[in-house]
């Protein structure tokens, strides 16, 4: 079965030759024929495969005898790798479209549509550095944490989406619009969780507990703007004391707030309560309760949306 190897091959060479193309038309009145139970009336399977045996014998007239004695088995053999490969690669696509990877939800195996695995990439919580990590999906859940501490947007709708993710941190900045863009169109509840990565804006827990608590409304604005901000901007404190006033909070009012052990006392209750969920990185999204990874592709995000 040479003949549906030589018309895949023949095919994309045909491409850039005139040569080629007349060979894949052989190949495919080969095929054609084949697939009816009729020889190939071209003599193209020994026109191939006497090309192939002279250029074996230019190098091994050992390697050519035994190609030419077991040339329908090394066919059979390469259909077979063909199909194979071809599954493979059909399946990668599959899940690289639903999920973001080759190899399935929140796997981080190479991956030739992303071969960098930008779609797994986390900042990890252990040692506040950007890396690529297995996720441990059986140990990501909701059911120990009270949501309701935290700040959202209720639609009343079935549809919820709880965003876990660091305002410093790369895939988190790339991830929330998404979440934020979903949650608008499919009128889906919203759960925002900020849990740092980097030492230096612990303290941004904090002023976005004290704007939520003062205003539900606009904090939506403010919690954006800080995802928008330069990285080096929202290590400054007075810099998101300031964005806070531009976005209309009372600047005194939120510092006593920010202030207040109260407040620390309740941010590292809900830090110690995000940890319950098995959270190792930002960003981490639950949509449904279905944990995802990393930053995927907003098709991945509102195919796990329940339709109407």
């Amino acid at each position: 079965m040479v003949c549906i190897i030589a018309l895949i091959v023949f095919s994309i060479l045909g491409i850039f030759s005139a040569t080629h193309r007349a060979l894949a038309k052989e190949a495919l009145d080969c095929v054609l024929r084949r697939i009816t139970l009729r020889p190939c009336n071209t003599g193209f399977n020994e026109k191939i495969k006497a090309r192939l045996v002279g250029k074996l014998l230019n190098r091994s007239v050992l390697a050519a005898r035994l190609f030419n004695k077991h040339f329908e088995l090394i066919s059979w053999l390469f259909i077979i790798l063909s199909i194979t490969s071809a599954f493979y690669v059909v399946k990668g696509g599959y899940n690289y479209y639903l999920y973001g990877s080759c190899n399935g939800l929140n796997q981080s195996g190479f991956c030739v549509f992303d071969p960098v695995g930008e779609n797994n990439k986390i900042s990890s919580l252990e040692n506040s550095s950007c890396s690529l990590e297995e996720p441990s999906e059986n140990k990501l859940n909701l059911s120990n944490l009270d949501l309701g501490q935290f700040p959202q947007k209720s639609f009343g709708v079935e549809n919820q989406l709880v965003f876990i993710g660091c305002y410093n941190c790369d895939y988190s900045r790339k991830a929330y619009p998404l979440i934020v863009k979903l949650a608008n169109e499919a009128k889906a509840n919203l759960i925002f969780i900020h849990i740092p990565v980097k030492a230096e804006t612990d303290y941004i827990s904090s002023y976005a507990y004290c704007a939520y608590q003062e205003n539900k409304e606009k904090f939506w604005d403010f919690n954006g703007q800080l995802f928008n901000s330069e990285k080096g901007d929202i290590a400054d404190q007075q810099y998101v004391k300031t964005l806070a006033e531009k976005n209309g909070f009372d600047g005194a009012k939120l510092q006593n707030c920010v202030a207040d052990n109260k407040t620390k006392e309740i941010i590292k209750r809900q830090f110690e309560q995000v940890q319950l969920t098995g959270v190792y990185g930002t960003p981490t999204i639950f949509i449904n309760g279905k944990a995802l990874v990393g930053p995927k592709p907003y098709r991945v995000y509102k195919g796990m949306i329940n339709k109407p």
